[in-house]
């Protein structure tokens, strides 16, 4: 099934020097841009993480320190694809967990700014985890009938990306509302707003969950809801002393509390949101005087 798309579509992955959002480096982007009138852009970058490539990563990608040596840094390429994916949607393969996180440590490293909160994060994934609760390999084999490790060559985010993007159409193919008859399966249409909606796991403001969203109540326990009969939601702590607290209060309360953040091992996101937090508030005094 062709994309239903209102805006470019980024469907990307990433390979890294390792797992931790502050430490670790990406090695390799690759991306396939696809435009609303289903033109196709693919991108493919080996990037130098500064830093050596463990040899289990060399093992698992086939990316060495060699081969990224003369590459360039993600900060020299970083204004470039920026440019390149201001105004998309993105999509990815556990990308809301992982790969968005990253390349949004990695702009924020460079300097760059680059909003996701603007961006609607579709997560091939979640999708498939929700309706069959399997790996990338099986979703490849289930969706289009063939086995991966035949059409590609695993752990390599180019080949991991032109996997994922025959993912995400098969299961619109597979879940179209038209066609699927099965109780315990969510019918998925070809609109991106649905399925950022259904790929989220989880309420976090920031990409970490160190900020989360949570519905506001009255005082007999009951969400207040805003003129579309929605909940009103509010950020708060989902960690230490002030897990539960009103981010707002606690800035508020215990100013100190920002600057031990900020001074902490947390990823730039993550102070990045609590700075947004910061300032918004202040603008709202501001206005009252």
């Amino acid at each position: 099934m062709e994309l239903n798309l209102t805006k470019p579509l980024i469907v990307f992955d990433l390979e890294t020097t390792g797992l931790d959002l502050v430490n670790d480096r990406i090695i390799q982007i690759s991306y396939i841009k696809v435009f609303p009138d289903h033109k196709e852009k693919q991108g493919n970058l080996l990037i130098n993480p500064g830093k050596p490539i463990p040899k289990e990563v060399e093992e698992l990608t086939g990316i060495s320190d060699e081969m990224v040596k003369d590459a360039p840094t993600f900060k020299q390429k970083a204004a470039e694809l920026e440019k390149e994916f201001t105004g998309c949607d993105f999509c990815g393969y556990n990308s809301n967990r992982f790969d968005v996180p990253m390349l949004a440590e990695e702009f924020l490293r460079a300097g760059i700014d680059f909003d996701f909160s603007k961006c609607r994060l579709i997560d091939a994934q979640t999708i498939f985890m929700k309706e069959e609760r399997r790996n990338l390999a099986a979703a490849y084999k289930f969706y289009t009938g063939n086995r991966m490790e035949d059409d590609f060559r695993a752990h390599r985010a180019d080949q991991d990306t032109a996997a994922t993007y025959a993912v995400l159409k098969g299961e619109l193919d597979h879940y179209a509302p038209e066609i699927l008859n099965d109780p315990d399966r969510t019918p998925l249409h070809n609109d991106m707003n649905e399925l950022a909606e259904y790929s989220k796991h989880n309420d976090n403001v920031d990409f970490a969950g160190r900020i989360v969203w949570k519905d506001i109540e009255d005082k007999s326990g009951n969400p207040v809801l805003d003129e579309n009969g929605k909940p009103r939601q509010h950020e708060v702590f989902n960690f230490g002393k002030y897990k539960g607290n009103d981010v707002a209060d606690v800035l508020h309360n215990d100013p100190g509390y920002y600057s031990w953040m900020l001074a902490s091992d947390f990823t730039l996101n993550t102070k990045q949101v609590l700075t947004r937090i910061r300032l918004r508030e202040f603008n709202k005094g501001q206005a009252k005087v």
